[in-house]
């Protein structure tokens, strides 16, 4: 297992262009933040669905990180998600995830999109990632 300290350093120093915020990880979960500004919006104010959609991404393997380690070759193989509402351009998007399954090489886990402190999710998504075996 890897605690939220290690996969902060990890996420700082192998993956430096992430620019989101762990705010919690527990047992088969995570939650993440990312704030919002002017480059994360598509016409007409909202934030665009690729910031969202890289969100979901993000959540999935930082609670796959803190259930197996600290895996840098972990690859997401399947993502699906279903913009629900229009999120808000002056709020924290905010990611939290559950892991549904968790094999020896296969993950799979629903990613809950919220825009603040909303309680209506703004996006949801499913997503596959394959875990390399190990050696």
């Amino acid at each position: 297992m890897a605690t939220k300290a290690e996969l902060t350093h990890f996420f700082q120093t192998d993956f430096p262009q992430a620019d989101f915020i762990i705010d919690n990880v527990g047992e088969k979960s995570a939650t993440i933040r990312k704030k919002i500004n002017q480059g994360h919006l598509r016409p007409g104010g909202t934030v665009s669905g690729p910031v969202l959609m890289e969100l979901a991404d993000a959540a999935l393997y930082v609670a796959i990180l803190s259930e197996i380690g600290l895996v840098a070759h972990a690859v997401t193989t399947n993502l699906n998600i279903n913009f629900l509402r229009k999120p808000s351009a002056e709020k924290d998007i905010i990611a939290k995830c559950t892991l549904i399954k968790l094999g020896k090489v296969l993950a799979i886990g629903e990613v809950s999109i919220y825009s603040g402190d909303s309680p209506e999710p703004v996006a949801h998504a499913v997503g596959t990632y394959s875990i390399p075996p190990v050696k």
